[in-house]
C-alpha cells in the first residue's frame, strides 16, 4: 500500500510527515520524504560528494558530511583525505544538535500553552552556552557542564545522571516537578499526555554491533529497492536514538515517549563530561566503516537521532579524470523511526477518538519531541469529525 503524500510546493523538497491521529496502519503516519541521495549523487565527482549530502540533509550536515567521508574512505582508502579526530567531532556536533532541539524544539512542541513562557527562557539560555557561541574555546566542555547545570539541571550533573540510571522516568518525573527552570517545567507539563506504553527492547535497532550485521545492511541497502525509505532490520521495523547506543543501552529502562526525553537529557550529560572510553565525553558515541566491495564502502555514526548510514559505490576513472559516483544510499535515523509500520506509526494509531482534539495534537507533539524527526510534520484530524457529530 502507497503510505506517501505528494509535498505541496518548493519548500517540502526535503518531504514532510502526514500524522493522522487514530487511522489504521499504515495511514496512520504518511511520508513525502524523497531518496534524494541515490537520485542525484551518481556521476558526481566523488569529492563533492560529502558536500551534496550535507545539502540534502541540512538539518543534520555535519553527521552526513562525516559519514560520507568516512564510506569513501572505505571503499577507496587514500582517495579523499581522512576526517580528522572524528570522535571529538561526533561528539561535539551532538551535544549541540541536542542542545538546540530542547531549547528551539521542545518549548515549542511541549508546551501546554502556545507560545508559553519557556521559549523566551530557552532562548535566553541558548544565547549564553558556551557550546554554541562563534568564538568558542578549543575545549569548551568544562564550561558547558557548568552552563548545563546552571541552565538546566539546576543540580550537579553527575548526580542526576546517577538518579537516571537507577531510577529512569521515575527519576525524571520527580526532578522535573521539583524544579522550576524552563526545562523541568515543559517536561513535567508534557507528562501529563504521555501515552505510557514503553519502547520494545528487542526493536532497538543495533545493525551497527558486528562486521556481519555491517554486512547484512550493506548487502539489503544494495538489492532492495526503496530499502532506505522504508527499512526492515530482521523482517521487522525497528527504533534508534540515544537510547540505542553500543556503549549503553537506556532501552534496558522502560521508556515511554516521554521518558525518551530523559534519555537525550542523560546523553547530552555524558557528552559534556570528561572523556572516557565507553563511558562519556569523546569515548561515548560509537562510529565505523569498511570496505563491503569492490570500491564499495558502508560507514556508520553514531549522532543525534540515532543511527545514521552511508553507502557509497565508486568508478574506476581512466587516466586523470577524477573518480565519480556510481551510487550513493542514506539510511537516516527518521527512516527507521517514522517507518509507516514502526513505533511512532503505532502510537498515532493507538490514540483515542474519545478525547479532545487538543489533547491529541499535545499527544502528537510529544512523539515528535522524542523521536525528533529530521523533516516537518503536519496533523491531519480524522478523529475532529467524528467528535463535532453530536455538537451538530
Amino acid at each position: 500500500m502507497n503510505t506517501t503524500f505528494a509535498p505541496t510546493g518548493l519548500e517540502d523538497l526535503a518531504g514532510r510527515l502526514r500524522v493522522s491521529p487514530g487511522a489504521p496502519l499504515p495511514l496512520s503516519l504518511r511520508s513525502s520524504r524523497q531518496d534524494w541521495a541515490a537520485r542525484l549523487a551518481p556521476g558526481q565527482p566523488v569529492a563533492a560528494l560529502p558536500g551534496l549530502v550535507a545539502s540534502l540533509f541540512n538539518l543534520c550536515g555535519h553527521a552526513h558530511r562525516l559519514c560520507s567521508s568516512l564510506a569513501i574512505d572505505a571503499a577507496a582508502h587514500g582517495l579523499l583525505s581522512t576526517p580528522p579526530a572524528v570522535d571529538q567531532r561526533l561528539r561535539t556536533e551532538t551535544a549541540q544538535e541536542h542542545i538546540r532541539r530542547m531549547g528551539l524544539d521542545w518549548p515549542r512542541l511541549l508546551a501546554t500553552d502556545t507560545p508559553g513562557p519557556q521559549a523566551a527562557q530557552a532562548h535566553a539560555a541558548l544565547s549564553c552556552c558556551p557550546l554554541l557561541v562563534a568564538a568558542a574555546s578549543p575545549t569548551p566542555w568544562p564550561a558547558t557542564l557548568a552552563w548545563l547545570q546552571e541552565q538546566l539541571l539546576h543540580m550537579p550533573a553527575a548526580t542526576w545522571l546517577r538518579a537516571w540510571q537507577a531510577s529512569g522516568a521515575d527519576w525524571l518525573l520527580d526532578w522535573s516537578c521539583r524544579h522550576t527552570g524552563w526545562l523541568p517545567a515543559l517536561l513535567c507539563a508534557a507528562r501529563a499526555v504521555d501515552t505510557g506504553t514503553p519502547l520494545q527492547p528487542a526493536a532497538a535497532l543495533r545493525a551497527h554491533a558486528d562486521v556481519l550485521d555491517q554486512r547484512s545492511l550493506s548487502a539489503a541497502l544494495a538489492l532492495q529497492p526503496a530499502f532506505a525509505l522504508c527499512p526492515q532490520w530482521h523482517g521487522a521495523s525497528a527504533h534508534t536514538g540515544s537510547w540505542t547506543r553500543l556503549n549503553g543501552m537506556d532501552v534496558g529502562l522502560p521508556l515511554s515517549p516521554w521518558a525518551l526525553l530523559g534519555s537525550r537529557l542523560a546523553e547530552l550529560i555524558r557528552l559534556c563530561q570528561p572523556d572516557a572510553p565507553g563511558l562519556s565525553g569523546a569515548g561515548w558515541l560509537s562510529f565505523g566503516a569498511l570496505n563491503t566491495g569492490p570500491r564499495q564502502g558502508l560507514a556508520w555514526v553514531e549522532m543525534a537521532r540515532g543511527l545514521l548510514v552511508h553507502q557509497v559505490e565508486i568508478d574506476t576513472p581512466l587516466g586523470d579524470a577524477p573518480a565519480r559516483v556510481l551510487a550513493c544510499r542514506v539510511l537516516a535515523p527518521t527512516d527507521w523511526n517514522f517507518h509507516p509500520q514502526g513505533v511512532v506509526a503505532q502510537h498515532i494509531a493507538d490514540l483515542s477518538a474519545s478525547e479532545p482534539v487538543a489533547t491529541v495534537e499535545r499527544r502528537v507533539r510529544l512523539l515528535m519531541a522524542a523521536f525528533d524527526p529530521c523533516v516537518p510534520f503536519d496533523v491531519a484530524h480524522p478523529l475532529a469529525a467524528a467528535q463535532e457529530v453530536p455538537h451538530a
